[in-house]
């Protein structure tokens, strides 16, 4: 798993086109977000706006590249050589996207970082950090599915379309507008109950009782997003 991994980290890296979807364009976007974050601040709030660059590295850096990893290697059929071989299928796929996990973690775990530092820390750490995990798990999730209906790695920037740009704008509906109306919607959205947990935990006007509430649903859409993947991977080319 771990030579995998290290083989992939280095393709990752000489892939100039991953690199821009991985790192340059959500860093850029984040960037964006904590330098006008008093702006979005007013319309939203703090959390508001962590709950963006979560969903931001969650969508670009995890999902779409995931995407894109795994499609490219089912299309050179470096997917089906590797099953030829003694690792087993969870230590192929663990270590082909490793990378691109331990990218993102670091990218979250920076930007947020930063974000703490120039704008006001979050009330709640740890509530915040199962957020983000719950959040990743959903998303590394449904880019494994995505990547079973995508043909190749050109092909995987309209496929990522949908989810993508929908959970980020989800994430901003929620953000912006709070769950005083339309409650049930909002929180069965995919990324909608995970948003306002990491909104209220930042803001600190989470208690237990509503913290179970709100992982419930994300927990339910990492179990969904893990049963499609489970349901649509391909290991070898789509005819």
């Amino acid at each position: 798993m771990l030579a995998i991994a290290r083989s992939e980290l280095v393709q990752v890296l000489r892939n100039r086109a991953v690199l821009i979807t991985s790192l340059l364009m959500p860093v850029a976007a984040s960037a964006f977000f904590i330098y006008f974050r008093d702006q979005f601040e007013q319309i939203g709030s703090l959390g508001y706006v962590a709950a963006v660059l979560v969903f931001t590295i969650g969508s670009f850096s995890l999902y779409a590249t995931t995407v894109t990893t795994l499609a490219a290697r089912r299309q050179t059929l470096f997917l089906k050589r590797l099953r030829s071989t003694a690792a087993s299928d969870p230590a192929i796929l663990t270590g082909l996207v490793l990378p691109v996990v331990a990218i993102s973690v670091v990218q979250v775990a920076v930007i947020l970082g930063v974000f703490a530092t120039v704008g006001s820390a979050p009330a709640d750490v740890l509530l915040v950090l199962v957020a983000v995990v719950a959040t990743f798990v959903m998303m590394l999730a449904l880019g494994m599915a995505t990547a079973g209906v995508t043909n190749s790695p050109e092909h995987a920037q309209i496929t990522t379309l949908p989810i993508s740009l929908g959970t980020i704008a989800v994430a901003s509906w929620v953000g912006i507008t709070g769950t005083e109306s339309l409650t049930l919607l909002k929180r069965l959205l995919p990324g909608g109950s995970a948003t306002e947990l990491v909104v209220s935990a930042w803001n600190g006007c989470t208690g237990l009782g509503d913290t179970l509430l709100l992982l419930a649903p994300t927990l339910a859409w990492v179990v969904v997003a893990v049963v499609l993947a489970m349901a649509l991977f391909r290991w070898e080319p789509r005819r």
